[in-house]
């Protein structure tokens, strides 16, 4: 197991800050010997680092992800981070703005698959 240094104590926080603890305890359970190296790189590059930064809030962070993901066609992703949007800050009224923007700077196609995605994931908690 990678050694748990203060990057990946700070991206395990932030992580969990973010995702819930729900989630980042589910993916923990899950790690293997295989993909431990993986988890800790993420822990410690996505969320340790660039999420951990004071340039931007969680919100805007957080949008920008959403539409970085739709963009990219990544959808189980996008599900995480619309639901994520709770722990941040990001409101329903947010996140169709970022996914009009995908519409624009990615391709209808792009956004209608998350507008679709999030509306559902919006509809399970009644937003």
């Amino acid at each position: 197991m990678p050694e748990q240094n203060d990057l990946f104590q700070r991206g395990m926080a932030t992580r969990r800050a973010v995702l819930g603890d729900s989630h980042v305890d589910g993916a923990e359970t899950a790690k293997t010997d295989f993909d431990n190296d993986f988890q800790a790189f993420i822990t410690e590059g996505a969320w340790g680092s660039v999420w951990a930064r004071p340039g931007l809030s969680r919100r805007e962070r957080s949008l920008i992800t959403i539409a970085l993901l739709a963009a990219a066609g990544h959808d189980e992703e996008v599900a995480m981070h619309v639901k994520a949007t709770m722990n941040t800050g990001a409101s329903a009224e947010d996140i169709k703005e970022a996914l009009l923007h995908v519409a624009v700077y990615a391709g209808v196609p792009a956004a209608n698959r998350a507008f679709r995605i999030a509306k559902r994931e919006l509809e399970k908690r009644g937003d």
